[in-house]
C-alpha cells in the first residue's frame, strides 16, 4: 500500500515563503513523476509544478520565478519552495505522484492536502 503525506502548510503574510514537503511511503518499487496541485475555494484543482524522474520540471505561468519544485529520490520526497507568496496563492496544496508499487503496475496517488493561506 502506498501513501503520500504532505506537510509544511500554514499562514504567511504576502511576500513571505513556505516550503512544502511530500513523503511517499509503503511498498514502493519506483516513483516516476511527482507533482504539486492546488485548489482554491470555488475553483478547479490546477497543476502548480511537476518534476520528472530525471529532474525535468515545469511550472504554471502564475508561479514561474517564485516557486521551485525539487525531489530527493533517496527519501521518496518532493518539495515545493514557495517564495514571494501572494494572497491568490491561498489554496489547499496536494501532492500527486505516479508510483509503481512492488506488486502491480504504476498508478497515480494523491496526498490528503495541506492548507496554505497568504494574508494581505
Amino acid at each position: 500500500q502506498v501513501q503520500l503525506v504532505e506537510s509544511g502548510g500554514g499562514l504567511v503574510q504576502a511576500g513571505g515563503s513556505l516550503r512544502l514537503s511530500c513523503v511517499a511511503s509503503g511498498s514502493i518499487f519506483v516513483i516516476y513523476d511527482m507533482d504539486w496541485y492546488r485548489q482554491a475555494p470555488g475553483k478547479q484543482r490546477e497543476l502548480v509544478a511537476a518534476i520528472r524522474s530525471g529532474g525535468l520540471t515545469n511550472y504554471a505561468d502564475s508561479v514561474k520565478g517564485r516557486f521551485t519544485i525539487s525531489r530527493d529520490n533517496a527519501r521518496n520526497t518532493v518539495y515545493l519552495q514557495m517564495n514571494s507568496l501572494k494572497p491568490e496563492d491561498t489554496a489547499v496544496y496536494y501532492c500527486n505522484a505516479n508510483i509503481q508499487p512492488v506488486l502491480g503496475g504504476p498508478s497515480w496517488y494523491w496526498g490528503q492536502g495541506t492548507q496554505v493561506t497568504v494574508s494581505s
